[in-house]
């Protein structure tokens, strides 16, 4: 009787990875933090690749997991805070509590849930996620339910100073096997925008500014805009067909009535979504967007936590959902978003910009590949060398979809020597401003 309850004891028990197992002999309940460890570095040397990682240590040997805290702009205020507020609450405990600690350090500072704490809190928790794939030594899409698809549709974005520097763009990703494609424009004036490459002159610019440490300027004026997307959409329509799914990125760049212009603007070109076109401060007025519009909206991209949008998702205001997982929590909070989203009919659509490192990016496959209600996820192809020196993998792309190896964790590791090589490298936010001179929403 004692042998039988044994046998069946081992097969509820959690398994380590061989990896893990090879390392010491160490159960799940007897792991402990050790070290809590911040790499900042710019391997693509980009005006938006600063990535904040942090390194989970544990008494295990050789065991250890990887997240991504980045905040761009906030880099260095992000990598401090991680390293004097949240290590000295993580040392010693274990982590396999990952819900505990997901709360503990929410609770750690009295001042709580913006942006910095939020990044940071993401980081650790996708760390954490990484630690418990490797001791159960299962892809961390497995700990999540399972894959609920094999392949994961995407989207990159293109941009350009005219309609037809925008058609080029996206004939290419085409080419490149993109199904969906975000659609971003100059606007007459303009000198510069969202997504739109900037000119010589304006480069030169803001290598003057950076130098001077003063933060560039770039103008915006939102009623010329809204009029020239709608030109932008009927333009790409004509000319590349209805084959290929469009979006677009508002960039909470107009005022509410603005937006239910946009909106009902570009609804007879079909887009596949619109996104943000409102700011959180303004979300009440989102419920007059889908009163006078049919076009598909996405929200959340600058939510800090998963309560942030509830009332947009429990009153159907929105079609997808937005939340940046290196900054909303993680993928405790991915899953609990998505969870929230289901029985309401409203997809994810993670937010996955160039300005996130390739561990977040693997990160938001794996709850992308596990949820029922997933929508798009947005990723781009391309990565500088340097990229690949210092990180051991990134998301496949294959005709318009992307995949993800099965390793147990993330699926992915950092090397600090590479990543050494690669310093912090100071880069400003330009200030938006209105042909007044008055200021403007990034």
């Amino acid at each position: 009787m004692i042998g039988r309850r044994r046998f069946l004891a081992s097969l509820f028990a959690t398994p380590l990875s061989a990896a893990a197992q090879a390392a010491g002999s160490r159960t799940p309940r007897d792991l402990k933090i050790t070290d809590v460890k911040v790499v900042v570095s710019n391997p693509g040397k980009s005006s938006l690749g600063n990535y904040v990682l942090v390194k989970i240590v544990t008494n295990q040997p050789g065991l250890f997991g990887w997240g991504d805290c980045t905040c761009s702009g906030s880099e260095l205020a992000v990598a401090k805070f991680l390293d004097e507020h949240m290590k000295p609450g993580m040392l010693g405990r274990n982590p396999m509590r990952l819900e505990d600690l997901w709360q503990t350090l929410f609770f750690l500072p009295y001042y709580r849930s913006g942006s910095v704490h939020m990044s940071a809190i993401s980081g650790i928790d996708m760390a954490l996620w990484d630690i418990k794939g490797k001791v159960a030594g299962l892809p961390v899409y497995e700990l999540l339910g399972g894959r609920a698809r094999l392949k994961l549709l995407t989207y990159t974005s293109t941009g350009g100073r005219d309609n037809h520097d925008v058609e080029e763009g996206v004939r290419r990703l085409m080419a490149r096997g993109y199904k969906v494609v975000k659609a971003q424009v100059s606007m007459p004036g303009a000198e510069g925008g969202y997504a739109v490459p900037p000119t010589e002159r304006q480069r030169e610019a803001m290598q003057q500014a950076y130098e001077g440490g003063v933060a560039p300027t770039e103008v915006w004026d939102p009623e010329p805009y809204v009029r020239t997307v709608a030109g932008l959409f009927a333009h790409l329509r004509k000319t590349v067909g209805d084959n290929i799914g469009l979006l677009h990125d508002a960039h909470e760049r107009v005022r509410a009535n603005q937006a239910v212009q946009l909106a009902k603007a570009v609804e007879p070109f079909n887009l596949f979504y619109l996104e943000d076109p409102l700011r959180p401060e303004h979300m009440d007025t989102i419920r007059q967007i889908r009163q006078q519009s049919a076009t598909p909206i996405a929200m959340g991209e600058i939510f800090v936590g998963p309560w942030e949008g509830l009332q947009l998702v429990t009153n159907h205001l929105i079609d997808y959902v937005r939340h940046d997982l290196v900054h909303c929590g993680g993928i405790t909070t991915g899953r609990k978003v998505a969870a929230n989203c289901e029985p309401y009919g409203i997809l994810t659509a993670w937010h996955g910009p160039g300005n996130i490192s390739p561990v977040a990016h693997m990160a938001n496959a794996h709850v992308s590949l596990s949820v029922p209600n997933f929508g798009i996820q947005e990723y781009s192809v391309g990565w500088p060398e340097a990229i690949h020196e210092v990180f051991s993998a990134t998301p496949k792309f294959d005709a318009g979809y992307i995949d993800i190896e099965d390793k147990p964790g993330l699926g992915i590791e950092v090397s600090e020597t590479a990543a050494s090589k690669y310093p912090y490298l100071r880069r400003l936010r330009p200030l938006i401003r209105q042909s007044d001179d008055s200021a403007w929403p990034y």
